[in-house]
């Protein structure tokens, strides 16, 4: 009887002590680069997000402690001229990915803080509205590589 009392206990416990490791859901970023002008021109940030929850996930902005500023941007392309624009918001619906690449949605890095070279590794902290904080490392990558 007592052999049988201790498997329960164990297994109780096992149980209880596996539920704490199970990751919530919840964003995921991958692939994530900065492309990064020469001197101290603005550098573009490029990642794929996946939204894992069954909620929708609204990213409202970025920050990093190797730039003054960060903001997200969108290009577009009408009438043959470039133009790009701020966003206050991206949405990204329940199990759906959304792609800040090269002439479209990214993030805009101004006024380095520090000196960047390619290679180097840069920190950045993805803001969330009704989400905890997402900290992400980019990639320092050459323009050309994108």
């Amino acid at each position: 009887m007592l052999n049988v009392r201790t498997k329960a206990v164990w297994g109780l416990l096992a149980l209880a002590l596996s539920a704490g490791s199970v990751q919530a859901a919840g964003p995921e970023v991958t692939d994530a680069r900065l492309s990064l002008l020469p001197g101290d021109l603005p550098g573009a940030g490029y990642f794929n997000i996946t939204n894992t929850s069954d909620e929708p996930l609204t990213l409202v902005g970025a920050e990093s402690a190797a730039f003054h500023m960060t903001e997200m941007h969108v290009s577009t392309t009408e009438n043959d001229m470039a133009r790009m624009e701020s966003v206050e918001k991206v949405d990204v619906a329940p199990g759906e990915s959304f792609a800040f690449a090269p002439k479209g949605y990214h993030l805009m890095f101004m006024h380095r803080a520090e000196p960047l070279e390619q290679g180097d590794e840069v920190d950045v902290l993805l803001h969330f509205e009704n989400q905890p904080e997402l900290p992400v490392t980019f990639t320092v990558v050459a323009p050309g590589s994108m």
